[in-house]
């Protein structure tokens, strides 16, 4: 396959599995993974992946490729057999997920990832349970990001709608203050609008200053907004490169995209989608 600036980059040569990540130490690192869930089934197998400082970095792939399971690997839910994971240059493979919120990793799930019987601001103060000091800070930060949250604190986290509920997760998942932020499936069964207003708000999360990595299904959305992205296949990484780079390679369109035409169209009307759009979206 071309590896020229217009294409996407396969990954079956090591050295190419990260191109056009910017260079410098990684905040986030993924090297030669391999994890599952039962003995002697792996559905990882020697995954890699990096995240710089203010990237966001898509992975998505075919159902069963891997995807979600690389993010509960990262924050330490699902055992690492092999490979390690870093945090700025330290290892933190198989680290327990609340040591893992201490030192700067957050991690919103795709289900259940709101308390529904609590209101909205007491689901922000669980997730700020480790520095309950740091509220008033942590809450303007928040309100600023998100003042719909500000506006309806009060009101009852499983009332909401889904897509309301889902900037609840991320929002709790902000409180302690995250330098990198892991997303599994935010868009997942919400309405095409209702997705797009995700895919906003996660930018939006992104240009505050906090590293992301989101999976999806919604492929072609996830790479309209992602500085690079990651394809997982099989629990490999198949292909890399630019979000824009891979969303037209044809090989990538061709195996995971299919048409692309109507989701360009989107792209160039709805600049808040872009990676580096000035233009700023509303929560």
């Amino acid at each position: 396959m071309s590896t020229d600036s217009t294409t996407a980059v396969a990954t079956g040569d090591p050295s190419s599995v990260h191109r056009g990540a910017p260079a410098g130490e990684p905040l986030l690192a993924a090297t030669d993974l391999v994890a599952g869930y039962l003995p002697g089934v792996d559905i990882l197998s020697g995954c890699n992946l990096v995240v710089h400082p203010g990237e966001l970095v898509g992975i998505i792939g075919p159902n069963g490729a891997g995807k979600s399971t690389l993010l509960k690997a990262l924050f330490g839910l699902v055992t690492i057999r092999s490979g390690t994971v870093t945090l700025k240059g330290e290892d933190i493979t198989n680290n327990a997920a609340d040591a893992l919120v201490r030192r700067g990793v957050g991690f919103v799930p795709q289900n259940n990832n709101v308390f529904p019987s609590l209101s909205i601001e007491e689901n922000l103060q669980m997730g700020l349970y480790q520095a309950p000091k740091k509220w008033a800070e942590r809450f303007e930060f928040i309100v600023d990001l998100f003042p719909t949250l500000g506006e309806r604190r009060g009101q009852r986290a499983g009332s909401l709608s889904g897509g309301e509920r889902q900037m609840v997760a991320m929002a709790r998942a902000l409180m302690m203050n995250p330098s990198v932020l892991l997303l599994d499936e935010p868009s997942a069964g919400l309405s095409p609008v209702r997705q797009d207003e995700t895919f906003i708000r996660t930018r939006k999360i992104n240009r505050a200053g906090v590293s992301i990595v989101i999976v999806e299904q919604n492929a072609r959305r996830c790479l309209q907004i992602c500085d690079r992205a990651y394809v997982l296949d099989q629990g490999r990484n198949a292909y890399s490169g630019p979000g824009r780079q891979l969303m037209n390679d044809p090989k990538v369109i061709e195996l995971y995209l299919g048409t692309l035409a109507t989701d360009v169209e989107t792209a160039t009307t709805k600049p808040d989608l872009l990676p580096g759009s000035s233009t700023p979206p509303t929560p």
